[in-house]
C-alpha cells in the first residue's frame, strides 16, 4: 500500500485552537470555587530561619489558610542517585534557606490579590549566613558550606583516565576555558497546577512534560493509591526541560486541596518563575586538545566543574556531558574529571539538551582553536578526524557506543547547501579591501545521545465508524505530537489524517508513559504508534481473510485503507466494516 502522507506537508491539527485563543492552559481551565495559592519565598540566598509568623496574614480578609514547614510531614526530595542523602531538599524550608526564591510558606485565599497581600504580611525571622554563588569558590578552602552535616559543597566527583598522559605523541596542545553560563528557561507558561479533590480521589491539571511522574510522586507522598490520583497535562505552554521536575509545589498543593476539601490553583508569576523554575547549563570547562601537525587529534583532557545550584537533584547531567566528549571525532584518548558542586543559587536541571550541548560546545570550540593554531581551514581539521562509516559500531574513548553514522556525508551536504567555498572567497575579499562589514563563518558538527528511557507506550484502535484513536505516553509542550503521531497512524493504516484522534497527557486515559524530553518523542513514541498500527493492520488482514474465506496471503491492504482479495477488485472490506 502507499504511505504518501509520510514526509508530506500537512497543517498542524493543534494550531486552530491556539490561533483562536481556545487553548487549555492551567490558568484558564474553569474550576468552580477554586482557591488561589501564593508562596512566601526567601529573600536571602542563605540564611537561618528562626521562625515564620503568619498570625497577621491568617486574619486578613479572604484568607482560608496559611501553612509553613511544620504543618507537613513530607519526606524531603532526594538528590540524584549518586549523591549523598544529606543534600536532600525539603518541600518547604524550615531551618535554613539556600537560594533566593526557596519556598517557606503557603497562603491560600479566595482570590490571587488577597493571597498576594496576605503573603506579604507573613513575617520570617532570618539570620543571614555567608553566601557562595561561584562554583569555583564553592570548592575552595574556607568556602561557606550549604550542608554542614555533609561537610563540604562537593556533591559528586568522578574521573576517567585522569592519570593517563592523553597528550602523548602530540606535536602541539591547545588550551581553552569555556563557560556555559547559567540560563533561565522562561517558557511562555510558567509553572502551574490546579488540584480538585473528589472524595478519595484527586485530579490535578499540571503544566508538565512528565504527567505520570507527577502522578506517581504526588500519590506516593500523600499515601494514596496511584489509581486515585489523576494528572492531566493540558496545552502546556513550553517546557524545554524545565518542566521535567516534580516541583515541591505540586505535592504541597495536592495536600492543601485535600485538607481543605476545595480546589486550589497556583500559577507562578514571572519574577517568581525566574528564581523558582530550574535553570540550565552552568558548567565551567578547562580543556586541552592535543594533535599532530597534520591536524590528527591524539588526545583530549577536560576538567569539568558543574554548578548544581542549592540542591543537586540532577547531578546526572555532567556525566552525560562526559559521555559525549568525543563528538563525531575519532579521538583515541580522553581524560576527564567531573565535579558537581552546590551553591546558593537556583537549582540546575535539564534545559534544551540536558548536558549534551555543553559537550558539543566544548569539543567544537577546541577544534576551532586547533584549526587556528595550525592555520588550517576548520572544515579540513574536522574532516581529518571524523569517525569513518566503516568504523561503526564505534566505541568512543569517552565510553559511548555509536551505532551508525555517515558524518562526512552530512558535513559535505551542509557545506554544499551553505555555499561554503563561495563564502570563504567572499570573506577573503572583504578582508583584503578592509570592508567595514566583515563576514564571520562558523562551522559545527554534532551528534548526541537521544531516546532516554528506552521504551514508550503507544496503542491504536479503529472504531466502528472508521475513526481511529491513538494513545501515546509522550506528552507534548508545543512540538505538534497530535499531528505527527496522527500522520504515522494515518500513513500506516491508509486512512485520512482527519479521522485520527491522538490522546495524550492524561493518566486516566493513557495506561502509562515516560513523557517528552531528550529527543525521544518520535523515536520512541512514534515508533510505538508505528508498530501498534502495523499490529492492527495484521489483525485486520487476518479478520478480512476469515470473513472473505481466503488465505491471509491473498488479502491486500489497499491505499484507501480497505482490505480486499488480490485480483478481485470488487471484493473488499473497509476499516469500519472490520471494526464492526
Amino acid at each position: 500500500m502507499g504511505t504518501s502522507i509520510f514526509g508530506g506537508t500537512v497543517l498542524r491539527s493543534e494550531d486552530p485552537r491556539f490561533l483562536r485563543g481556545r487553548g487549555r492552559f492551567v490558568e484558564n481551565i474553569p474550576i468552580e470555587g477554586a482557591l488561589r495559592a501564593v508562596f512566601v519565598r526567601s529573600i536571602f540566598p542563605h540564611a537561618r530561619v528562626n521562625g515564620v509568623d503568619a498570625k497577621e496574614s491568617s486574619a486578613m480578609p479572604g484568607v482560608v489558610a496559611v501553612y509553613a514547614a511544620g504543618d507537613f510531614d513530607f519526606a524531603p526530595q532526594p538528590p540524584s542517585g549518586n549523591v549523598h542523602e544529606a543534600f536532600s531538599r525539603p518541600l518547604l524550608a524550615k531551618d535554613v534557606v539556600r537560594f533566593v526564591g526557596e519556598p517557606l510558606a503557603i497562603v491560600v485565599a479566595e482570590t490571587s490579590p488577597l493571597a498576594e497581600d496576605a503573603a506579604e504580611s507573613v513575617f520570617v525571622d532570618y539570620d543571614p549566613l555567608p553566601v557562595v554563588v561561584d562554583p569555583e569558590a564553592a570548592v575552595a578552602d574556607g568556602a561557606p558550606v550549604l550542608f554542614p552535616q555533609h561537610g563540604g559543597n562537593l556533591a559528586d566527583e568522578f574521573a576517567s583516565h585522569w592519570d593517563v598522559d592523553v597528550m602523548a605523541g602530540a606535536d602541539l596542545v591547545v588550551r581553552g576555558r569555556f563557560v556555559n553560563q547559567r540560563l533561565a528557561p522562561v517558557p511562555l507558561e510558567t509553572n502551574a497546577i490546579a488540584v480538585m479533590p473528589e472524595a478519595d480521589r484527586l485530579t490535578a491539571w499540571v503544566s508538565t512534560q512528565i504527567p505520570f511522574d507527577v502522578r506517581d510522586d504526588v500519590a506516593d507522598a500523600l499515601g494514596l493509591d496511584r489509581a486515585k490520583v489523576r494528572v492531566i497535562a493540558p496545552d502546556v505552554g513550553g517546557g524545554f526541560g524545565a518542566k521535567l521536575t516534580v516541583y515541591p509545589e505540586y505535592v504541597l498543593l495536592a495536600e492543601v486541596a485535600r485538607r481543605l476539601g476545595r480546589p486550589v490553583r497556583w500559577v507562578e508569576g514571572r519574577s517568581e518563575n525566574l528564581t523558582n523554575m530550574t535553570h540550565g547549563r552552568a558548567q565551567i570547562q578547562d580543556v586541552e586538545l592535543g594533535a599532530r601537525r597534520d591536524g590528527t587529534i591524539v588526545g583530549l583532557r577536560v576538567d569539568l566543574l558543574a554548578d548544581m545550584g542549592a540542591y543537586p537533584r540532577n547531578a546526572y547531567l555532567p556525566p552525560t556531558t562526559q559521555q559525549m566528549l568525543s563528538g563525531v571525532y575519532r579521538i583515541p584518548r580522553i581524560a576527564c574529571r567531573v565535579r558537581s558542586v552546590v551553591t546558593n543559587t537556583g537549582i540546575v536541571a535539564p534545559y534544551r539538551g540536558a548536558g549534551r550541548p555543553e559537550a558539543s560546545t566544548l569539543v567544537e570550540r577546541a577544534v576551532d582553536l586547533l584549526a587556528d593554531e595550525l592555520g588550517m581551514d576548520p572544515v579540513e581539521v574536522r574532516r581529518r578526524n571524523l569517525i569513518p562509516p566503516d568504523a561503526f559500531p564505534y566505541r568512543s574513548a569517552a565510553g559511548a557506543t555509536y551505532d551508525v553514522g555517515e558524518y562526512e556525508r552530512a558535513l559535505d551536504e551542509a557545506l554544499d547547501l551553505s555555499r561554503y567555498e563561495g563564502l570563504r572567497l567572499e570573506q577573503a575579499e572583504r578582508r583584503a579591501r578592509n570592508d567595514p562589514i566583515q563576514l564571520g563563518i562558523g562551522v559545527s558538527t554534532y551528534v548526541e545521545i537521544t531516546a532516554f528511557a528506552g521504551s514508550e507506550f503507544g496503542s491504536v484502535e479503529v472504531h466502528e465508524d472508521g475513526t481511529v484513536t491513538v494513545l501515546t505516553g509522550v506528552s507534548p509542550h508545543g512540538q505538534g505530537h497530535e499531528t505527527s503521531l496522527a500522520q504515522i497512524a494515518s500513513g500506516r493504516l491508509g486512512v485520512p489524517l482527519e479521522v485520527v484522534r491522538v490522546i495524550h497527557s492524561d493518566t486516566e486515559l493513557v495506561p502509562r508513559g515516560n513523557g517528552t524530553y531528550a529527543s525521544r518523542s518520535l523515536q520512541l513514541g512514534g515508533s510505538a504508534v508505528f508498530e501498534a498500527s502495523g499490529t492492527v493492520v495484521d489483525k485486520a488482514r487476518m479478520l478480512a481473510a476469515h470473513l472473505l474465506e481466503v488465505a491471509p496471503a491473498d488479502v491486500e491492504h489497499h491505499d484507501d485503507g480497505g482490505f480486499g482479495v488480490a485480483g478481485a477488485a470488487d471484493i473488499s472490506l473497509s476499516w469500519a466494516e472490520l471494526a464492526a
